[in-house]
């Protein structure tokens, strides 16, 4: 009962956060610290992220109401395989990119990433909803429900996909306005923007290695219970 919960106050922490970024915070074009509106709300990664977690944590709701939360149900059921998949290939490593990098550049130079002008629009409760809440629940996820990664050239893929898809997102922005997402990317010149995206894209592949690693080894009993299950099936 307390993995329904969990899921639901998950589903309805980022959805709400969404849902109030969206439709209230707004930041004046006259501002020093604004950038342009081309893409909207879309061209954050931090809420392309938050969304994700809100489908993810609905997801998970789902599989706690009609799905399975067995280690090695018989018939694993889509809704379980979709969870699992989710949560391994997107949802840990991009939170845990996100936190980390957030806080990481705030703590050297907030107006880089998060500039002080945008706190009158941008609430406190917030900001930790998108840049800290995902880190902890996400990690309590982790530690409180098994899940089967897949193999790491589909996880791996999958992620690469994603990052890659946002980094050409960002580029189509500064190339149609002239204006960087981040203010950080301004200060920076082409060859050190490049090791930036690349550094990155190393960043968020250790970190979905560190989630992969830390659920074998918190759940290892399961995973080789299901390896074992599997090389069975496959005689």
């Amino acid at each position: 009962m307390w993995k329904v919960l969990f899921h639901l106050i998950g589903a309805i922490q980022f959805s709400y956060g969404c849902y109030y970024d969206f439709m209230y915070v707004r930041i004046p074009s006259t501002s020093a610290s604004s950038v342009t509106p081309y893409g909207g709300k879309l061209k954050y990664l931090t809420y392309l992220n938050a969304m994700l977690q809100t489908a993810y944590f609905t997801v998970a709701l789902l599989n706690d109401i009609v799905g399975t939360n067995e280690p090695m149900p018989a018939n694993k059921p889509f809704i379980r395989r979709l969870k699992d998949a989710t949560f391994s290939a997107l949802a840990f490593p991009l939170s845990m990119f996100v936190g980390i990098t957030f806080w990481g550049i705030y703590a050297i130079d907030r107006e880089l990433i998060l500039p002080k002008a945008i706190d009158a629009y941008f609430p406190l409760w917030l900001n930790h909803v998108m840049h800290t809440n995902i880190v902890i629940f996400v990690i309590i996820e982790l530690l409180s429900s098994f899940r089967m990664y897949p193999p790491r050239k589909v996880g791996l893929s999958i992620l690469t996909f994603f990052m890659l898809g946002y980094v050409i997102w960002m580029q189509t922005i500064y190339f149609k306005t002239g204006s960087w997402v981040y203010p950080v990317l301004s200060v920076m010149n082409w060859p050190v923007r490049i090791i930036f995206y690349l550094f990155s894209l190393g960043f968020v592949w250790s970190l979905y290695s560190v989630g992969e690693t830390l659920n074998r080894s918190v759940w290892s009993k399961e995973v080789e219970s299901t390896v074992r299950s599997g090389k069975k099936k496959a005689k």
